[in-house]
């Protein structure tokens, strides 16, 4: 499993369509009078936001994880490590020249990592993909 698959599960994605089976021949169950932004097609919405504040009310440490991957990471129980952030990186395509500077390279990761998890199906406002 990929680093970043981990962040994946970590979230929760995927959890929802794992845990309950549609079955087909069961009546289609109430949807919410709420609108909600619709999520990609066979991926069902997790509120990354309310995840995570959840975690950082409930951490010790007071962690940013809107500006710094470092804090993201740690806040998820996974290694922040700077080996660990170049593996994440480089799973994730980051360009030669940033993998070298590692403020660059951790910039980039952060807003790769959001983003990521809005093409999955994350809800993450549009303030934290800029």
């Amino acid at each position: 499993m990929g680093l970043f698959s981990k962040i994946l599960a970590k979230l929760g994605f995927g959890e929802e369509a794992q845990a309950a089976p549609v079955d087909p021949s069961s009546p289609p169950t109430a949807t919410p009078t709420t609108p909600t932004p619709a999520a990609p097609a066979g991926m069902a919405m997790v509120d990354v936001v309310a995840k995570l504040e959840g975690l950082a009310a409930a951490n010790p440490e007071k962690l940013n994880w809107k500006t710094s991957i470092v804090d993201l990471l740690k806040l998820l129980g996974m290694d922040s490590s700077l080996t660990a952030r170049k593996e994440l990186a480089s799973e994730l395509g980051c360009p030669q020249e940033k993998m070298a500077d590692s403020a660059q390279m951790n910039m980039w990761l952060h807003k790769t990592v959001l983003q990521k998890l809005a093409d999955n199906g994350g809800n993450v406002p549009a303030e934290l993909l800029d």
